[in-house]
């Protein structure tokens, strides 16, 4: 890849180029969306109109106009522009690239390198960056779909400043359609076609917030009406033209993350029918469904824990069934775990409870365990009181021996606290009567 090799004008697109790309916005007036960034005074806009020179990460889903970002901005700032994706790029293209922009740098011409995908870099090759992003010689424009904080050196992220990219709503998606439509240029305006109440609307919840998925739609949707020697476009071509939706997922990055997440958060909320939406969404997208089993049998023992004991065995059950039928059989077992989960009383005593043990062992010095809880096997351990002063509790009335197991820093430390759901109401009360029988036995 050679900087110098021409670069397409952006205002000449071929006309058999697909329509998103045809429809590509080619100055900020076009752009439609990210008000948050790009309205008047907004902190993008201002940068782009000052001409700083800062180098900038975007983040966000597919589809929202990161690269068609970054483009006007070079356009804009009358920079030379180079696309590279981390996909097909390595080390040796990158210094290529960087030392034919430090050469044009010399001679006054300033580069944009737009890096789609940057987050598919490994650490190497985004050290390589940092050399000539600190001395000037590039400004650089990455896009990603994954999380900045995660994916990208901590070196190469202070330089940049991020800036964050929301989905398009459905309303933007469909003035997207309408511009397509009605624009002769670049557009589908001279097929004259007209759209049915409802079919962009159609098209655009179909896009899920992504103007090139709305775009293609619109397209096909087109060719299907030309076919049809109808210059409607009607729900049904629409619907034809979907065939099927294509939901916004990705099995490795941080969609994956956010779908479990609103899964679990759901059942914790005790929201049956969120919990299916969620469960529903990632089956269709194809996640591995064993996956979503363990991480639902996690959820019986962090949610749900002893207020219902049982929804740990409905859990595990789901799990094997799944793992012994598969999908679509197995699926409905999911559906039942994660309804159950919702419904059934909710505690998290005991999760908060280990989560207490575990500081205290980090933090509190770990004393050897008390003598009278030691087995003595041996003439040598009973001399060294090893097990004096146990009592066996069987032995003892009510079963319960006044004696204490913890540390002695750590006498008295209570760990578990029930709450009153559920089978947990049952357990509370039988602690409160462990603790009256204790105290009897001390009054004695």
């Amino acid at each position: 890849m050679s900087l110098f090799a021409p670069t397409p004008d952006q205002k000449t697109r071929p006309v058999a180029a697909p329509l998103a790309e045809r429809m590509r916005p080619r100055s900020l007036d076009e752009f439609l969306g990210q008000e948050h960034l790009l309205g008047p005074g907004k902190p993008l806009r201002v940068q782009i109109e000052r001409d700083d020179a800062s180098s900038m990460i975007f983040w966000g889903p597919p589809g929202v106009g990161k690269t068609t970002l970054a483009k006007i901005i070079a356009e804009t700032t009358k920079a030379t522009f180079i696309e590279f994706s981390a996909v097909l790029a390595g080390i040796k293209e990158i210094k290529q690239v960087m030392a034919d922009a430090e050469k044009a740098a010399s001679w006054g011409t300033r580069t944009i390198l737009f890096i789609d995908e940057i987050h598919r870099f490994n650490r190497a090759q985004q050290d390589a960056f940092l050399p000539w992003v600190e001395r000037g010689s590039i400004r650089l424009i990455g896009a990603t779909t994954e999380n900045p904080s995660f994916e990208i050196n901590s070196a190469l992220l202070s330089r940049c400043r991020v800036y964050t990219l929301h989905q398009l709503t459905d309303a933007q998606i469909v003035t997207l359609l309408q511009r397509a439509l009605s624009d002769s240029e670049r557009g589908l305006g001279a097929q004259h076609l007209t759209a049915a109440e409802g079919s962009l609307e159609l098209l655009a919840g179909y896009a899920s917030g992504d103007a090139r998925n709305g775009l293609n739609a619109l397209e096909v949707a087109a060719k299907l009406a030309a076919s049809e020697k109808t210059t409607v476009i009607t729900r049904e071509i629409a619907t034809e033209a979907l065939q099927q939706r294509v939901l916004m997922y990705d099995k490795g990055g941080e969609e994956h993350y956010n779908l479990i997440s609103a899964l679990h958060k759901s059942v914790r909320n005790s929201d049956p029918d969120a919990s299916l939406y969620w469960l529903g969404r990632m089956m269709k997208a194809g996640e591995d469904p064993l996956y979503i089993a363990r991480r639902v049998v996690r959820m019986a023992v962090e949610d749900i824990g002893l207020a219902a004991p049982e929804a740990l065995n409905l859990c595990l059950s789901a799990r094997d069934m799944v793992d012994f039928l598969g999908s679509p059989e197995g699926d409905l077992a999911l559906a039942e775990a994660v309804v159950y989960l919702a419904l059934a009383p909710k505690s998290n005593a005991v999760y908060t409870a280990y989560g207490a043990v575990m500081a205290d062992i980090e933090n509190i010095r770990q004393e050897p365990v008390p003598l009278h809880l030691r087995n003595a096997p041996t003439k040598l351990m009973k001399e060294l009181d090893y097990g004096k002063g146990y009592e066996y509790a069987h032995e003892v009335e009510g079963k319960v021996a006044d004696m204490e197991c913890l540390p002695e820093s750590l006498r008295g430390r209570r760990y578990y606290h029930p709450t009153r759901e559920g089978r947990e109401k049952l357990l509370a009360q039988r602690m409160e009567e462990i603790r009256r029988i204790r105290e009897e036995k001390r009054k004695q």
